[in-house]
């Protein structure tokens, strides 16, 4: 498989840095769009303890071309000191929607 399009995910600690987050990525071309999904609670092991906080869940949509670029720029401007950043591809997705995804990270036409 050598999908064409990816779903990005990341998470951040608040709405106000995962607004930031989405805008940029979005203006950046880097993603077509950027939904922000609220409400999430995580539960994880960082540095020798398990912690469970509040989080912004993100979903980025962007092509192949442009899943590097936009995994670094989401490490260059996350406040977390590690963020997740895991990119799943898409196996079937609406012909134009992708199409438009394409597109839209391609930049102006």
């Amino acid at each position: 498989m050598n999908p064409e399009y990816f779903v990005v995910l990341t998470t951040c600690p608040d709405d106000t840095s995962a607004e930031i987050l989405a805008r940029r990525l979005v203006e950046e071309r880097l993603a077509a769009c950027v939904n922000r999904v609220p409400g999430l609670r995580s539960t994880y092991w960082w540095q020798g303890a398990v912690h469970d906080e509040p989080e912004v869940l993100l979903i980025a949509k962007t092509s192949a071309g442009r899943v590097a670029t936009l995994s670094a720029r989401i490490q260059e401007l996350h406040p977390y000191e590690l963020p997740e950043v895991i990119a799943l591809p898409v196996a079937l997705g609406a012909e134009r929607y992708l199409a438009w995804m394409g597109q839209t990270v391609a930049g102006p036409t």
